[in-house]
């Protein structure tokens, strides 16, 4: 009698898909991880001759509210998409341990026919599986746009309204800039005026 190891070996294989939302989530973790730094600069006002300052990037990721309320809204939608997908997953594996084992009571057609829908649906899965963590980088994307948008559009006014020619960004371990003297960093401002901003748009 034809056992139903091979169909049931297939399909366990494609559910491993589900792991594409974990691998999601690790790196959520590890760009949080990242965005971690001290706080913001408690430097002296910048002399109003200069010209090129300076965001300290970390500071300014890590206590930015946006980018808060905007982490925690990713983290929520994965977690969503993980638990959904989990319980798909989860179905299909009752529907195969419960195949295995009626297996041997069923006639050589029923077995076909069983074997046939399980694989489909296993397929269907993968897809599914694939899709939802699609999605969720698409956002992860989006939004990352989004934040460069927002800050982007803000540097060009506050440079404009403050007379500087460039304002650049600091982040550790980042050679594009080695130094910057404390007096042209201009963080505390920026994140105090952003998030000032920001609750404005909120309410």
């Amino acid at each position: 009698m034809k056992t139903p190891v091979s169909i049931f070996t297939k399909i366990t294989l494609s559910l491993l898909v589900a792991g594409t939302l974990a691998a999601c989530n690790s790196n959520k973790t590890e760009d949080k991880k990242e965005t971690t730094a001290p706080a913001a600069s408690t430097a002296a006002p910048v002399d109003d001759k200069a010209e090129i300052v300076f965001v300290n990037q970390d500071t300014l990721l890590s206590q930015y509210q946006y980018v808060k309320d905007m982490t925690a809204r990713l983290e929520t939608k994965g977690r969503a998409a993980q638990n959904d997908v989990g319980a798909r997953q989860q179905a299909i594996q009752r529907e195969v341990a419960e195949y295995q084992r009626n297996a041997n009571t069923m006639s050589a057609d029923q077995r076909a026919a069983t074997e046939q829908r399980l694989q489909r649906k296993s397929q269907e899965f993968q897809q599914y599986s694939q899709n939802a963590g699609a999605q969720v980088q698409n956002e992860q994307g989006s939004e990352q746009v989004k934040l460069y948008e927002k800050i982007s559009d803000f540097m060009k006014a506050y440079a404009k309204e403050k007379g500087y020619k460039m304002i650049l960004t600091y982040q550790k371990g980042n050679a594009t800039m080695l130094y910057g003297d404390p007096s042209l960093d201009v963080t505390g401002e920026v994140v105090k005026r952003l998030n000032d901003a920001y609750t404005k748009d909120k309410k």
